[in-house]
């Protein structure tokens, strides 16, 4: 399966019948279904279950299949890539709550700081292999326009940053947890419909936006502060959870099916964009409960 994630969309982790678990290993002792080491028939290219095994096939289509490869992608990585990914997030946010005062300068610096993101990840997005300085780089600039955007909603609801991070903990630890239990099953199934739905969701969005900045919509729309904000809240929240377990699942066959160690950049730099995506979401959730607007 193809990843709906834009990130992971040009690397072919996954496989349509495939499904990987975190600990999983190649199977010894013959060939078995999903594993690309397993032995293949005669006559077919064992290579074409696995983009990341060496292809001796390009110049000899009888040639020996290649030992995995070395330097595999593992948990650990993707574990401290994120950690560095997300820690840029943190030190942009903390520079941009000291450094920029509520105003509506710091409010344009926040989004020129949003649109630098936004260039960075597109760029990333669609070259063919991880830039850890374009991924850090997002993370600074977004970390910068996290860091004004929550001071911002800090000074009208004491408190919302700090509940919102921990709101995006609970919902991302909920999603891990789904996601190993086999409660959810990324499947191509799941993915196209969940992909269906978020670009529904995205295109009432931007609609809601022109309504909005023309005044035909007023008051936010559908994102107002009442209960239809919220209720349109909780779906985008959900919507991230659907990002988030596409990222799990494009990890976990990377670790399975012997991805290159720079490819957990790329982890990390679609979990940083799904966890973005569900604190905004989670942010706004709980000025709208808080109902001090």
């Amino acid at each position: 399966m193809r990843s709906s994630n834009p990130v992971f969309s040009r690397r072919g982790f996954s496989r349509d019948n495939g499904y990987a678990g975190f600990n999983a290993a190649p199977q010894a002792g013959g060939p078995a279904a999903g594993n690309p080491y397993a032995q293949t028939p005669p006559g077919q290219n064992p290579y074409a279950a696995n983009p990341y095994a060496t292809n001796p096939y390009a110049t000899d289509p009888y040639g020996p299949q290649a030992p995995a490869r070395a330097g595999a992608m593992t948990m650990d990585d993707v574990v401290s890539r994120t950690a560095v990914t997300l820690g840029t997030v943190a030190v942009g946010a903390a520079l941009a709550w000291v450094l920029l005062p509520v105003s509506s300068t710091s409010y344009g610096l926040a989004i020129g700081a949003a649109l630098v993101a936004f260039v960075l990840a597109m760029v990333q997005s669609f070259k063919r292999t991880p830039a850890p300085a374009l991924i850090l780089g997002y993370a600074f600039f977004e970390g910068v326009f996290l860091g004004v955007i929550s001071e911002m909603y800090n000074s009208q609801w004491s408190g919302a940053p700090f509940q919102a991070v921990l709101g995006t903990m609970a919902v991302s630890a909920a999603s891990l947890l789904a996601y190993k239990q086999r409660w959810i099953r990324v499947t191509a199934r799941y993915a196209r419909i969940g992909m269906i739905i978020a670009m529904a969701f995205l295109m009432v969005m931007v609609v809601n936006l022109l309504l909005v900045a023309f005044g035909i919509a007023g008051d936010g729309g559908l994102r107002d502060f009442g209960p239809l904000g919220a209720v349109v809240g909780v779906l985008a929240i959900l919507i991230g959870c659907f990002f988030l377990t596409l990222d799990f699942k494009q990890i976990e066959d990377g670790i399975t099916y012997g991805a290159p160690r720079q490819e957990s950049w790329l982890a990390a730099f679609g979990l940083t964009m799904s966890l973005v995506w569900i604190y905004l979401e989670m942010l706004r959730l709980v000025a709208i409960f808080s109902g001090n607007d």
